[in-house]
């Protein structure tokens, strides 16, 4: 068996990695998973970063900014897999949601509604809004940006973003210390179900498929281990799988409340594996569909014009200078050679291209595949804007940015 450290933190998006250690899945590849779990991102990082551990659960755009250097001193990441698409919420306290439509499902039917009605009480609230983030290179938080700019907010000016962990925005909730937060599940569950704040957005409505979490190794890791890195794609292939059937969702659910995974109540876990959470402490459940999508669609193909959004959003908000070099290491985080040749052989249905023009997609599309069948999955913005990975200049031209600097 060959032994593998994975760093994760306690998320639900975590699953694939759980269920592949404790399945079989990984023990089937000849994989002996060891899962660490932590409190922060930045201490994942730190993890992967250096050497103490081989893989890591990791967000996406951190992968990329690891990469550029943009939150320490460069090192190569790889992502060969994609472990989900969308599973985060913006959860607002009751003071600050009251001023948004009193239909909470108003609210996450109709970000563009919600988006001017979250600019207007910027101006009504009692300060400026505080709203927590899990880390600036997080997707939550570049799906919190997109969602801003479009009404005309400029989210360095008019909010304070302020980073916390996951597991203690609830806390921060009560306390008063932020407004609102924007993370992974089962945070916004918990606080519905405490009472805490009320569900405003869904990462699902504002990119109908949100690139999330990845499986991250050091881009040096896995050039000298290809095929320990081939089995680990494989286990966590079949676990994602695992994970997107309905027929799994308690077994999953039980699972993840496990104290040494998500350690939460299996009810709440359950909800947002389902896609039918509760908006407001006592209300009934709402559907969100695809709120949390581990493998239909291939939402486990690491695209690299998906890399490449991340980066546009990069530039868009003064985080890193525009150049060719910086836009090619973006492109190279998301591996899809990697997944090609670890999945060869195992009848995956899988992508011809490596980049497409993401948000195109308004219906299922049929997708030439190198065996079997593969549907992709409508994968529109809610402004109605595409991204094309050949035009990124284009693209930044259209978006009217407030950014003030």
């Amino acid at each position: 068996m060959t032994p593998l450290s994975i760093a994760f933190l306690p998320l639900t998006d975590s699953a694939p990695i759980v269920v592949a250690a404790e399945l079989g899945f990984a023990e089937a590849e000849g994989l002996a998973l060891t899962l660490v779990r932590d409190t922060s991102w930045a201490t994942v990082r730190d993890r992967l970063v250096y050497g103490q551990v081989q893989a890591a659960h990791l967000l996406a755009p951190l992968a990329v900014a690891v990469t550029l250097g943009l939150s320490q001193t460069p090192c190569a990441i790889a992502a060969p897999f994609k472990l989900n698409d969308n599973g985060n919420a913006l959860t607002l306290s009751a003071e600050f949601a009251a001023a948004l439509d009193p239909d909470p499902r108003n609210r996450v039917d109709d970000p563009e509604a919600t988006a001017h009605d979250f600019a207007a009480a910027i101006g009504l609230h009692h300060r400026k809004p505080i709203i927590g983030i899990v880390h600036r290179f997080s997707s939550h938080a570049l799906m919190l940006r997109y969602w801003l700019g479009y009404a005309g907010v400029n989210p360095d000016r008019d909010v304070t973003l302020r980073v916390l962990p996951p597991s203690l925005m609830t806390e921060a909730l009560r306390a008063g210390e932020i407004d609102g937060f924007i993370a992974g599940e089962p945070w916004s569950s918990v606080a519905v179900n405490e009472g805490l704040g009320e569900i405003a957005a869904a990462g699902a409505t504002i990119w109908k498929r949100g690139v999330e979490k990845v499986l991250a190794t050091r881009a040096d890791w896995a050039q000298a281990n290809p095929d320990a890195l081939d089995r680990l794609v494989r286990a966590l292939a079949k676990a994602a799988s695992w994970c997107d059937d309905p027929a799994n969702r308690d077994a999953l659910a039980t699972l993840l409340a496990r104290a040494e995974f998500v350690g939460r109540p299996a009810p709440l876990i359950a909800q947002a594996l389902a896609g039918r959470m509760p908006l407001q402490k006592g209300s009934e459940p709402v559907e969100i569909p695809d709120f949390m999508v581990f493998n239909r669609g291939a939402a486990n193909f690491p695209w690299r014009s998906q890399a490449l959004w991340i980066y546009s959003q990069f530039v868009r908000w003064g985080m890193v200078a525009a150049s060719p070099d910086s836009e090619r290491a973006a492109a190279g985080v998301f591996r899809s050679d990697l997944y090609r040749r670890a999945l060869a052989g195992a009848g995956t249905p899988m992508p011809g291209a490596s980049m497409k023009v993401e948000g195109a997609l308004s219906e299922p599309l049929r997708a030439g595949s190198h065996s079997g069948s593969l549907t992709l999955a409508p994968d529109r913005f809610f402004d109605g804007k595409t991204f094309d990975p050949e035009a990124i200049s284009v693209y930044l031209k259209s978006l009217e940015t407030p950014i003030s600097r």
